[in-house]
């Protein structure tokens, strides 16, 4: 089984990252979980609420063979302290897009084994998730949400080999949500369709992030720009920079990577993102 960790990464971009400097990564690992025996931790997810950050990510469980999702805070977005297992189902969960609207907090994971995209909702974050409505009936991988030009829209990717990717769009965040007539936007490539965290908006242009599985499951990031997006058109070019291309490889992440979650703090780019080694 891949080890999967967490760390930092930092830059003058989210298109330029590499190791935080004064951050001993990884960050977070199975080592840090001490409510169940954890595997492996992945796909950290991150909210700044006032002068804490709040992460949320994949935990996945011996016991039971499913994933669970777990929440550790910071005040620097830095330096992390686990808590608790934040949500955990009878069926597996991992992938926790977790963001704020209208005043609430809100987590789409990933739960494909249901046949659904299922949206959760705090009652008392960054604790106390309720579902609150299924967005589509569907089993996709890695729903991925933004609210970009006035509508909601939803990458996600199919349920098999890891090469289309389907595009979703809504005038509201609750729906009714309906495919793109474009969708699948990308079909038979693996290099580029499922999403690999969450999308940002960089010199005014919107930013994809993809897992690159030309080698297998969980190999790299790529990064792309989104051209064109409306109700009728999708059109995207890749990045040619890697966002990694200066970063140094150590042993907790030497094999390869899948997810990055970057935010501007303070005047740089910080973004929690995940690795493996065989160890």
């Amino acid at each position: 089984m891949q080890n999967w960790s967490i760390g930092i990464y930092e830059g003058p971009s989210p298109l330029r990252l590499g190791p935080a400097e004064g951050v001993p990564n990884p960050v977070l690992t199975r080592a840090d979980i001490h409510d169940l025996d954890a595997a492996f931790v992945a796909d950290p997810f991150t909210l700044r609420v006032g002068d804490r950050s709040h992460m949320f990510f994949e935990i996945y469980d011996r016991a039971t063979g499913t994933g669970r999702i777990g929440h550790a805070h910071s005040a620097d977005h830095r330096a992390w302290t686990y808590n608790a297992v934040v949500l955990a189902e009878d069926f597996h969960l991992s992938y926790p897009f977790v963001f704020a609207h209208g005043g609430r907090f809100y987590l789409v994971p990933e739960t494909r084994r249901t046949g659904q995209v299922r949206l959760y909702m705090a009652d008392a974050f960054p604790a106390g998730w309720r579902l609150a409505a299924i967005l589509l009936n569907r089993p996709l991988a890695d729903p991925t949400l933004i609210h970009h030009d006035g509508r909601w829209w939803m990458y996600a990717c199919g349920p098999h080999n890891h090469d289309h990717l389907y595009l979703f769009h809504a005038d509201t965040l609750l729906g009714p949500w309906a495919e793109h007539p474009a969708s699948p936007v990308v079909a038979g490539d693996p290099g580029k369709a499922r999403p690999a965290g969450r999308p940002v908006v960089w010199n005014n242009q919107l930013v994809r992030y993809a897992q690159d599985c030309r080698g297998g499951y969980g190999m790299g990031v790529r990064a792309f720009t989104v051209t064109d997006l409306t109700s009728q058109h999708h059109r995207e070019t890749p990045i040619p920079v890697d966002p990694f291309d200066q970063a140094v490889r150590h042993a907790w992440n030497r094999a390869g990577m899948h997810h990055v979650d970057p935010i501007r703090l303070e005047g740089t780019w910080l973004a929690c993102v995940d690795g493996w080694s065989t160890a």
